[in-house]
């Protein structure tokens, strides 16, 4: 009896898992109080050349820190790369920092995703760049100005290509 129990409670979880649908991811992003000049970086990107935060001055650079093992990362994903595709003119660049893992990981992670990132990933293996930003979850976003300054924070996943962000960007080109 106790055995029936057992498996009609854990069909019934299981049931009622499978029908759970995940919240929508926001749209919302912090705006800092005070703009915060980005620290500079160095890091490798999937063919192994480095690439700094620097190398984008002048542009707005919408930097994402993530993990492949992380959900709200992975349903985040796609919307970077529809906001890369729909915004990523000459003043605009999409920069995906994973946290450490290899790129054998992630470029197999990449080729299980519905669409496959153009934008730019880099490797922060030993999360030195996740201490400098105060990356305290994952995933962490900033938006950073022209000017090298972040502007506004998010925590969590987001839908980037959402109208509201995309007004943002071009409010942050246009400056």
């Amino acid at each position: 009896m106790k055995y029936i129990i057992f498996i009609v409670g854990f069909i019934s979880t299981f049931v009622a898992y499978a029908d759970w649908q995940q919240p929508e991811l926001s749209h919302n992003l912090t705006v800092l109080k005070k703009a915060i000049p980005a620290k500079d970086f160095e890091l490798q990107d999937m063919d192994e050349e480095t690439i700094r935060l620097s190398d984008y001055k002048g542009k707005v650079v919408l930097l994402n820190f993530w993990a492949t093992w992380c959900p709200p990362c992975i349903r985040e994903m796609p919307s970077m790369e529809r906001l890369h595709q729909q915004v990523g003119a000459e003043g605009f660049k999409v920069i995906a920092i994973n946290q450490m893992e290899d790129a054998d990981q992630v470029f197999a992670f990449t080729g299980q995703l519905e669409v496959d990132p153009t934008f730019e990933i880099l490797f922060d293996t030993t999360s030195s760049v996740s201490r400098d930003y105060a990356v305290r979850g994952l995933p962490t976003t900033y938006l950073i100005d022209k000017e090298g300054r972040i502007r506004y924070r998010a925590v969590g996943g987001r839908e980037f290509d959402h109208p509201e962000v995309i007004k943002t960007i071009e409010q942050l080109m246009a400056e």
